[in-house]
């Protein structure tokens, strides 16, 4: 019952200051609406850039890295130092990029059940020919179902399908590749291996990935075109891919994956960190101009509610005076607090909701990217809720400083005061 009493003084006070209430009131929605608004977008824009990127990186990747033999000669010819001349021109030995035994590591691989799907992969650096042009380049010889499956590849092919790859001497190229030797869907590119040999492919399709570094320069094959290519048997396989149900343990398993089949791993955080410092980067600033944006309206709650104490001195008193306690006077402003960052709360996540969707639907339209229509907005459902709890937080907190005050005031001074 007296809690109803409390919530009906808390009303009457700030029906009786009515613009004051809806100032702040306006504060705290333009607080969160700016709130909601900047984080969907800065969310929504990473999230257009893990597709272009993270997306397109596997979990977790087992290669040959290109390096020399860990024991060299010279190494050996420290213990005759003194008895023999060496010669110091030593030149290292590559140990190779094939996989061994690649298609029994990818049988056991495909048993682990921490993993989605594998999917091999043979790289090739080669020269791309058309009439007097020369591009080098990389053709990644492919599973076409796998990495379909891992990597949607079928997205970002405009022209032709990724199954016309099953087709012999065939190749989907970029479109920058394609722009710049002016070749087109069933034209014939001639392509140089690294080992001299020369191979003419059909192209079955452009893809256009965004990047225009990666555009310009990348290719796809079957595995067996690539391995074709290289003159190398159905075995070879340069880039065994992972993805994983739990994306945040690739690291841990990037290791396990290691010491069982003793070949460089790598998972995706280690191949894109910088690209995660960016993301974290205009996330931290996203939450940290919209916080600003609440503190700023809570200093309008604080000010108001203060002014709003001085001026009810005489009701206060009064209050007190007929049995209200400290504690009651200091719930009612509490209150006061609390329906203002509530009221002002929920306008604020509508406003915030129509400003994103009106961002959605501003067209936004450039080659570089050319799935993006219009700007990118997540609706995540724990951006409403941060800011909703958040505007709670700050007006409560704005409130309970002149809550106190109120609570301490002496009914006796007042009215002898008057």
């Amino acid at each position: 019952m007296k809690s109803k009493l409390i919530v009906n003084i808390a009303l009457h006070l700030l029906l009786a200051r009515l613009k004051q209430t809806i100032v702040a009131a306006v504060g705290v929605t333009f607080g969160i609406a700016m709130f909601i608004a900047l984080v969907s977008f800065m969310n929504g824009l990473n999230d257009l850039l893990d597709d272009l990127m993270l997306n397109r990186t596997p979990h977790v990747l087992l290669y040959n890295e290109v390096k020399p033999s860990e024991t060299q000669p010279l190494d050996l010819s420290q213990q005759y130092k003194d008895n023999m001349n060496f010669i110091n021109s030593i030149k290292p030995k590559d140990r190779g990029k094939s996989i061994y035994n690649s298609k029994k590591i990818i049988h056991n691989l495909k048993q682990d059940k921490r993993i989605i799907d594998v999917a091999p992969k043979v790289v090739a650096s080669v020269l791309f020919n058309s009439g007097t042009i020369e591009i080098a380049g990389f053709i990644n010889g492919i599973d076409l179902i796998a990495e379909d499956k891992l990597f949607k590849i079928s997205d970002y092919i405009k022209e032709g399908v990724v199954t016309d790859l099953e087709q012999n001497n065939s190749i989907i190229i970029g479109k920058g590749l394609a722009d710049k030797m002016m070749l087109t869907k069933g034209d014939i590119i001639k392509v140089s291996s690294s080992n001299g040999d020369l191979a003419a492919l059909k192209i079955v399709g452009i893809s256009e990935l965004g990047i225009s570094e990666i555009d310009n320069v990348m290719s796809y094959s079957s595995l067996e075109t690539a391995q074709k290519l290289l003159g190398e048997p159905t075995n070879y396989i340069t880039d065994i891919q992972i993805n994983l149900f739990d994306k945040e343990s690739a690291p841990k398993v990037a290791k396990e994956l290691h010491q069982e089949f003793n070949l460089d791993t790598i998972d995706y955080v280690a191949a894109n960190a910088q690209f995660e410092t960016g993301s974290t980067i205009r996330g931290i600033i996203s939450y940290s101009v919209g916080i600003v944006l609440l503190i700023v309206a809570g200093f309008g709650i604080y000010n108001i509610l203060n002014m709003m104490i001085y001026e009810k001195m005489d009701s206060i008193a009064i209050l007190k005076a007929t049995g209200f306690s400290g504690s009651d006077v200091k719930w009612i402003f509490i209150t006061l607090s609390v329906i203002i960052g509530f009221t002002g709360g929920i306008f604020g996540l509508l406003f915030g909701y129509i400003f994103s969707s009106i961002i959605d639907v501003i067209p936004f339209e450039t080659s570089s990217l050319p799935n993006l229509k219009t700007y990118p907005i997540n609706y995540s459902p724990v951006f409403y809720l941060i800011g909703i709890l958040f505007a709670l937080f700050t007006t409560i907190i704005s409130g309970l400083f002149p809550a106190l005050k109120a609570s301490k005031v002496d009914p006796v001074e007042i009215i002898r005061g008057k």
